[in-house]
């Protein structure tokens, strides 16, 4: 397993371009965001104290959740192009075992997406830093490497899932670009979700990648939020958290942190379950 893995590893940094469209996701966000996104956003805002760093923590986290997925997506394109060249057979009739074949492709994938999002994680604290904000806190900053171990894990058991349906490149290279383009939309980053139709926002809220993005920012923006709401009534708070994706709302129950950790790690068991199902039925 350990040696499939080293292997994808060297496939996947030792193409500049790879990595690059890795990255791309990233530097698109903060693009738009740069240039129009975060004016927008702010015009809204001018009685909120501190808005600048409220609301470049509040994109950044989203980014760090889009992140978990983009990237793993890019790292198991790997095996779309195994399977493709044939080159899994030769896998399959070497004495490594199938288990530590899809073991290698998964930790992988891992190693991969945690990279990515941690070289992420340092452009948003930079950008961040760079119009006034702060650096997170050390307990801050330890516990949004956690939530990159929990986001990764989960969204790579997702990519996994949809990965083990492609044999050709040109299916899954049009898959990921799809992705790639919906990613932001279906994950609230762009817009706050409070600004979207009620059909939209529920897709939001039972999209795994959406909880992923609901634990960074209730991590990222709890410094910011203190100053800006300082004086706020809760019932302020509470409308601000939920419109903006902080928390979201079912029929009158909050989420909490636990909730979104639960649904991640349910997602998680759930899809690679469903990935290796999957997997052993077309090997029968």
């Amino acid at each position: 397993m350990i040696t499939i893995a080293a292997r994808n590893l060297k496939l996947f940094f030792r193409d500049k371009t790879t990595v690059f469209f890795s990255l791309l996701g990233v530097i698109i966000i903060i693009g738009l965001y740069v240039l129009f996104l975060g004016d927008m956003l702010i015009s809204g805002m001018d009685e909120i104290e501190n808005a600048r760093f409220l609301l470049d923590s509040w994109i950044m986290a989203g980014l760090l959740a889009v992140t978990s997925i983009t990237t793993t997506m890019g790292a198991f394109g790997i095996m779309v192009d195994d399977r493709a060249n044939k080159i899994i057979k030769d896998f399959s009739s070497s004495p490594i075992k199938n288990r530590n074949l899809a073991g290698g492709y998964i930790v992988s994938a891992f190693v991969i997406g945690v990279i990515i999002s941690l070289i992420a994680l340092v452009f948003a604290e930079v950008y961040i830093v760079s119009n006034g904000g702060q650096f997170l806190s050390f307990l801050a900053l330890m516990k949004v490497l956690g939530l990159i171990l929990l986001s990764v894990l989960s969204s790579s058991s997702m990519v996994f899932f949809m990965v083990s349906f492609f044999k050709s490149q040109n299916a899954f290279a049009t898959a990921s670009t799809v992705i790639g383009t919906l990613i932001g939309f279906l994950t609230g980053i762009y817009i706050p979700i409070g600004s979207l139709p009620d059909t939209v926002q529920l897709a939001i809220k039972i999209f795994p990648v959406s909880h992923a993005g609901s634990l960074f920012r209730q991590v990222m923006m709890a410094e910011p939020m203190e100053v800006a709401f300082k004086d706020a009534p809760t019932e302020s708070i509470e409308n601000f958290n939920q419109s903006m994706g902080v928390v979201f709302n079912f029929g009158g129950y909050t989420t909490t942190m636990l909730t979104s950790v639960v649904i991640l790690l349910a997602t998680t068991a759930l899809f690679y379950g469903l990935a290796i199902l999957n997997i052993s039925r077309k090997r029968k």
